[in-house]
């Protein structure tokens, strides 16, 4: 339960419901978007989304080795 808390308050989750919610209703309902303006909408939040997920991958990473290393000092 504690994980799917985790995703719907996920900002990464937000930005992928937008952008969805935009696709749709640009495509779906012929809003006439500019297609510059909507590539430029599109390629904002993938960006954001692929750079949040490279932080949050660098911080388990570096998460993961000093929980490792915490654990051999402890250990000797």
């Amino acid at each position: 339960m504690n994980t799917l808390k985790q995703k719907l308050t996920s900002r990464k989750f937000w930005v992928a419901v937008a952008s969805a919610a935009f696709i749709v209703l640009s495509e779906g309902l012929g809003l006439n978007v500019d297609s510059d303006l909507y590539w430029k909408i599109i390629t904002l939040a993938l960006g954001y989304i692929f750079g949040e997920t490279a932080v949050d991958i660098a911080r388990a990473k570096t998460t993961q080795s000093t929980e490792q290393t915490t654990y051999v000092v402890n250990n000797k």
